[in-house]
């Protein structure tokens, strides 16, 4: 998969992408629309994959039980 970034808005049966929005096609495919005149290659950025979300923790917030003032009397 390649990474292109849109130049201008292109739409089709069943898709929509604005203009700077990033999408990821097959390479041949991505060469054909990153003419710099429709879209262009993102470089430095991987795409993500099923695999890369798989791998990294996933962060949750733990609850901190709520104190309760006492009082002394």
């Amino acid at each position: 998969m390649a990474r292109i970034r849109l130049l201008t808005s292109v739409s089709g049966r069943g898709f929509a992408w604005a203009p700077g929005e990033v999408v990821d096609l097959p390479g041949a495919e991505a060469a054909a629309w990153a003419d710099g005149v429709r879209a262009e290659f993102v470089r430095g950025e991987q795409p993500e994959t099923p695999e890369a979300a798989a791998a990294r923790p996933e962060r949750t917030r733990k609850r901190t039980a709520a104190r309760r003032e006492t009082r002394t009397t």
